[in-house]
């Protein structure tokens, strides 16, 4: 899609099932990729939208079928025809509105709902549940006064709330990550702007929703091939850290970026005006064992972004990477060793591995 029109081009799943994506505001796309990212000649699949991009955020199912769009007022589950397979309806999240809105054409036009906050969805490992986190309440009532924000469980093919739980949160936007194997587990990395970054882990009996509430303001930004360990950032970007999905450090895999992170080369040492190293909201797990990470925020007024590489394993610790041309954004963490950048135009995307000296 042009760049103009379009979210740069994104690669989604889990490893041995990844899709390209993309979205305007009229449709969104996706293109099966094999194990080595290359597409799949004819297997592109697309879903009308049913509302224009910036008025939410969306996922496609994992085996390509639906696309489930978190909007200002419902969760909706579209079909490549166009159907909608299901709709669960919420409170709307423009803060100040108590309407339980029944269709996007009611506020579309309206200033007040232009800048709305919002949640977001995932789906389950294996496509089965999606868990939506949405602002109270439902049409078919509140859980109790306090509660702001809901976290559902959902049956991904029927559109049946199974579950609810208070999020404990107010959030002004949110992201999913899931369990790579367990289909009931689910992390949930929600952004109150200034006040906080809360952090929740999810597990579903069956039954009842049980939510841990991560001590913190930490965003989550990715889940080990295992399942059992979280890559965080705190909500000052200043310490990285890897933790069990109950949210206590491992080992001693904790980092203060102004402790690692060496001045920039373009700089003139000493400068005062240089400002604190931080880490980005970026990067990931390529392994069980491997991150990686970025520092271009803070990089950005001295020239060249940087990419580390962080072995928590030891046979090589923290290091930079050296990519074959320039590379302007943050990395995306693919599994399998991968990861991915977009190009400064924001229509081509690259996926790096490593190779060594010896390669």
């Amino acid at each position: 899609m042009p760049a103009s029109q379009a979210g740069p081009p994104a690669i989604a799943g889990l490893p041995g099932r990844s899709m390209l994506v993309q979205r305007n505001d009229d449709e969104v796309v996706a293109r099966p990729l094999d194990d080595a990212f290359v597409p799949r000649a004819g297997a592109d699949v697309r879903f009308p939208a049913p509302w224009p991009r910036h008025r939410g955020t969306w996922e496609v199912a994992p085996d390509a079928s639906v696309v489930v769009f978190a909007g200002v007022h419902a969760v909706r589950a579209v079909e490549p025809s166009g159907a909608t397979r299901w709709e669960v309806r919420h409170g709307c999240w423009y803060g100040a509105c108590r309407e339980i809105h029944t269709s996007y054409d009611e506020y579309a036009d309206r200033p007040d709902h232009r800048y709305p906050e919002g949640g977001s969805v995932g789906f389950s490992a294996d496509g089965t549940i999606v868990w939506a986190h949405v602002r109270g309440p439902l049409p078919e009532g509140e859980l109790h006064p306090d509660a702001v924000d809901e976290w559902l469980v959902i049956d991904a093919v029927s559109g049946r709330v199974l579950a609810r739980a208070d999020a404990e949160a107010a959030a002004a936007g949110s992201f999913h990550l899931p369990h790579p194997t367990d289909p009931r587990q689910m992390g949930l990395s929600i952004g109150e702007g200034q006040d906080g970054a809360p952090l929740r882990w999810g597990r579903w009996d069956g039954e009842e929703p049980a939510v841990d509430c991560l001590e913190g303001d930490l965003c989550l930004l990715s889940v080990s091939p295992s399942g059992d360990r979280l890559m965080t950032i705190s909500h000052d970007q200043d310490r990285l850290a890897v933790r069990d999905s109950r949210g206590a450090v491992m080992e001693t895999w904790e980092w203060e970026a102004e402790a690692v992170i060496p001045g920039h080369p373009d700089a003139t040492s000493g400068d005062a005006d240089e400002p604190p190293a931080c880490w980005d909201w970026a990067g990931g797990f390529l392994d069980e064992t491997t991150l990686v990470v970025s520092t271009a925020e803070s990089d950005d007024q001295w020239g060249q972004g940087r990419h580390w590489l962080i072995d928590i394993a030891g046979s090589f610790g923290f290091v930079p990477i050296t990519y074959p041309s320039p590379v302007s954004c943050e990395p995306t963490a693919l599994g399998n060793g991968a990861w991915s950048t977009v190009s400064e135009s924001r229509d081509v995307l690259h996926v790096w591995d490593v190779r060594t000296p010896e390669d």
